[in-house]
């Protein structure tokens, strides 16, 4: 019998997770957009990532049949921007952040890194579909990364922070 879907969603809100903006542009030209934090490395050899989609979002479609997205890792200031992006039925692209960068895809030069894919799978998740993305180019920047932890923005503290502290 499955954990009740409370308790799941209980349990994985203390897990932190990286914050990210995923983008695409289909075939007439139109940028797409999600917020995710289920993202993650899958393999060094070849390199693969997976990102999981809602397959109730109006950008699944998009993504599931482009042959190239970029995953946008956001900095630590950059909470407003994982907002927009989150929120449906807005131009999630007003803000002007996005440009074009690896392959042309629209990204997010200030983020953490950038992961630019090609579409190496989409698996069933339940309600959630898994794309799974080959990286052929990234960007990586000094920044702090934004995470989700216990339902909100954070930013991790550095290392040293964490020793001085034990």
């Amino acid at each position: 019998m499955p954990a009740p879907a409370t308790d799941f969603t209980l349990a994985l809100s203390r897990v932190p997770s990286p914050v990210t903006v995923v983008t695409t542009t289909d075939a007439t030209g139109r940028h797409w957009g999600f917020t995710a934090s289920s993202f993650s490395s899958l393999s060094l050899d070849p390199p693969l990532i997976l990102v999981c989609p809602a397959k109730s979002a109006g950008s699944h479609r998009a993504f599931v049949t482009a042959d190239r997205f970029m995953v946008n890792v956001l900095a630590a200031d950059q909470a407003d921007i994982a907002a927009r992006f989150a929120r449906a039925g807005t131009d999630k692209f007003a803000g002007g952040e996005m440009v074009p960068c690896e392959f042309g895809l629209p990204g997010l030069p200030s983020a953490v890194a950038r992961l630019a894919c090609t579409r190496y799978d989409v698996l069933d998740g339940g309600d959630h579909s898994i794309l799974v993305g080959h990286v052929d180019a990234t960007g990586v920047t000094a920044r702090a990364p934004l995470v989700y932890h216990d339902r909100d923005f954070a930013r991790p503290a550095p290392a040293k922070e964490l020793t001085a502290a034990l």
